[in-house]
């Protein structure tokens, strides 16, 4: 039989092949280490990128083309092309540009690329079961279309009802589109997407077009689409932390009560979720969504809201440049909901800039883990803020999985973005800005409520770590950048 030791005497026995792989890997690290001093965001990461290429070629060329270049430029290019800033209001529809609050947030308002949309009626959705019930009910109303889009859609209980109703409303007539993340929903059977399409629902992975992120699978492991996004008729949109699985309504046994947080917007803001919507669709697929805006809104909802959407395409880290002026701005209080807290140097120093300055800052985290490594580094880095007297607080009724920030009086954000390195750099984010009191007041209401089910972190807990686990908390800090 012909095995591997016979392939490796062929080799052996030709060095001519020998060192046309080594000088192909050579190649490869040098194209790398030019690639990653033309693209350097920080000069600490790209020093260590190019050490390591050139001193360890391989596996470090290989390494970086999974986790240090990234391939979206062309995601980039179409949304330039198709004029994210020009395309989500009309002519007809500029009386909903709330300017009094854009000049009061432009960072945010220049991240996103949209204007706060005022006109709308909010609804925060507290947990799966209403969370749910209101995207059903939103998708059992649409007339026109649907846009649904989650990191995560298993073929569950509730992966079934969420296709059978997507599939009642393409038999209706409605057009209907479901985009779900290829490693988020890696295992979603052909079975779940063959039916949904025979019924006339347009599916699609992220990475469906784009055959080599599919050929070259790790890639798709570092970048991922991680909004979750449901439009109907553009007249209603929902965003928030909630993805398609049982475990999200709580009926997961390992983790029981599961603690999310959604919102349901109805007014002008809809479109601008419908925006990221089609660029996403669009770089997936290469088809154009083409829909009319709705001819009125329903309700009297006032509230001006911003909708970011934010990823690797971006040109800078603009995520982070957004909520470092969050941060940057906050007096009397900052709350943050996260199940993850793995921070760059940026935000570790605007946070303890905060506290300094007599801000009551608070981080909201689980008390169990749902992954090893990112529960190892995020206690590591919740250690540091407790040692700079920052509030570390440990939700013990279940799992937390919110992402919710409260700055002030002044602002409030839902969405889908953790506070680590890759919600604000590596992965397809989405978040929901509210200025509103009354939102704001809602948000604090919650949060409140929340705090009632935590552990505050003590200066005692953190010093008494074991040795062994401190340790191991402090190597995977040194893996922040890609977690």
């Amino acid at each position: 039989m012909f095995g591997l030791d016979d392939i490796l005497r062929i080799i052996i026995a030709d060095l001519h092949i020998v060192a046309l792989i080594v000088g192909a890997i050579y190649l490869l690290a040098a194209v790398c280490a030019v690639r990653e001093i033309l693209n350097s965001r920080t000069s600490q990461g790209s020093i260590a990128w190019v050490i390591s290429l050139a001193l360890l070629p391989f596996p470090t060329a290989f390494i970086y083309l999974v986790f240090g270049w990234k391939l979206f430029d062309d995601y980039a290019t179409d949304r330039i092309k198709n004029g994210r800033a020009d395309r989500p209001l009309r002519a007809k529809d500029l009386a909903f540009v709330d300017r009094e609050t854009d000049a009061k947030w432009p960072v945010q308002v220049a991240v996103s690329e949209l204007p706060f949309l005022n006109g709308n009626d909010v609804e925060l959705l507290i947990d799966g079961k209403a969370t749910f019930d209101s995207i059903f009910a939103g998708i059992d109303a649409a007339e026109r279309y649907l846009l649904v889009q989650f990191y995560i859609v298993r073929d569950d209980a509730l992966g079934q009802q969420l296709a059978e109703r997507l599939i009642a409303k393409a038999r209706q007539g409605v057009k209907v589109y479901l985009l779900y993340d290829d490693v988020g929903s890696n295992g979603m059977p052909k079975r779940y997407r063959r039916e949904l399409r025979e019924a006339g629902v347009k599916v699609s992975g992220f990475n469906h077009r784009h055959k080599f992120l599919q050929f070259y699978g790790p890639t798709r492991i570092n970048y991922r689409n991680h909004r979750k996004i449901v439009v109907a008729d553009g007249k209603h949109a929902w965003v928030g932390g909630h993805n398609v699985g049982v475990e999200y309504l709580g009926e997961d046994p390992r983790f029981g009560h599961w603690r999310d947080t959604h919102v349901r917007v109805s007014g002008p803001a809809a479109l601008g979720c419908g925006l990221l919507f089609r660029e996403d669709w669009e770089w997936a697929t290469g088809e154009r969504i083409v829909t009319e805006p709705p001819s009125e809104w329903e309700g009297d909802g006032q509230e001006p809201v911003l909708v970011m959407g934010s990823g690797p395409a971006d040109t800078l880290e603009e995520c982070a440049i957004a909520f470092t002026d969050l941060i940057g701005r906050a007096r009397v209080r900052l709350w943050i909901v996260s199940p993850y807290f793995v921070p760059d140097t940026d935000i570790r120093t605007a946070l303890f800039a905060a506290r300094l300055r007599g801000v009551d800052v608070r981080i909201m985290l689980p008390n169990e883990p749902d992954h090893k490594l990112v529960w190892l580094a995020s206690m590591a880095h919740a250690d540091a803020m407790v040692e700079h007297d920052i509030g570390v607080y440990r939700y013990t009724d279940g799992f937390l999985h919110q992402k919710v920030v409260l700055m002030d009086d002044q602002m409030a954000t839902v969405g889908s973005v953790n506070f680590d390195n890759r919600s604000f750099a590596i992965n397809f984010e989405i978040t929901l800005w509210f200025p509103d009191a009354d939102t704001i007041a809602d948000v604090e209401a919650m949060l409140l409520k929340d705090f009632e089910s935590c552990r505050r972190v003590g200066l005692s807990e953190v010093r008494s770590r074991p040795w062994p686990l401190y340790v191991l908390t402090q190597a995977a800090k040194l893996l922040s950048p890609v977690l």
